[in-house]
């Protein structure tokens, strides 16, 4: 790292911590947002610094590798999208530890890359329970700000959903029912098969899968438009659990 980048990190820190306050930090625990390494700063001021700081590929990994909670969030903000390699992704998915930082790194950055896809396949079917989230966090923030893509890679990932659904880790099984009640409201097509797969995880043996299909059919029977399923930039990081 050097001099400069040093003395960047280290001011965008100092700025945080000022910006931190008890009370944010005890609010995290209505979130089980672990705060031990975090200063407790609101979501809109870390989105204001990172439009103070503009895009910078190599503060934000030098941002991430503080470890401290908010810095990463602000390395997600700052990230140049275009920068982000496949082995990077790899590498930052490790380090989650908490919701937090696995959804709002998902849904400002990772699926703004050209490896959102293979990283969604590839993680959904992981282990670690934050990868395996981000796999399906990243699914759910696809079916908004993916605008290209046809309906093949959601239905791909409407099978991973089945598949996966009995896994029984809260965090997990959340994003994996968000994901399910999000990919079916991105089209009238896609609400079809996402409302078959919910059907048949309502009548699975496993508890947990029928959970999933059973809270996500409610939602994707209801009579209403198709409207975006991922929060919003201001939103991001918080509620989502």
């Amino acid at each position: 790292m050097s001099k400069h980048a040093s003395s960047s990190v280290e001011s965008a820190v100092d700025w945080l911590k000022r910006h931190g306050s008890k009370a944010g930090r005890e609010g995290m625990a209505r979130y089980n947002i672990p705060s031990d390494r975090a200063f407790g700063v609101a979501m809109r001021d870390i989105q204001a610094l990172a439009r103070q700081l503009g895009r910078d590929h190599a503060l934000a990994g030098d941002l991430w590798a503080t470890g401290w909670y908010e810095a990463r969030l602000l390395a997600a903000y700052v990230d140049d999208p275009a920068r982000v390699t496949s082995a990077q992704m790899d590498r930052w998915s490790r380090d989650f530890d908490n919701w937090g930082v696995c959804d709002t790194v998902c849904f400002v950055l990772f699926d703004r890359t050209p490896h959102a896809w293979v990283k969604v396949e590839k993680w959904a079917v992981r282990r670690e329970q934050f990868v395996k989230r981000a796999g399906f966090a990243l699914l759910w923030s696809l079916t908004v700000h993916d605008k290209a893509s046809g309906d093949a890679p959601f239905l791909r990932g409407l099978r991973l959903i089945e598949r996966e659904a009995s896994d029984d880790r809260h965090l997990v099984k959340k994003a994996i029912n968000m994901a399910l009640r999000a990919v079916g409201k991105r089209n009238a097509a896609l609400n079809a098969t996402a409302v078959d797969v919910a059907r048949r995880l309502a009548a699975a043996s496993d508890h947990t899968a029928r959970w999933v299909g059973k809270d996500a059919l409610r939602e994707l029977t209801a009579k209403r438009s198709f409207k975006a399923a991922v929060p919003s930039r201001r939103q991001t990081g918080r509620g989502s659990v």
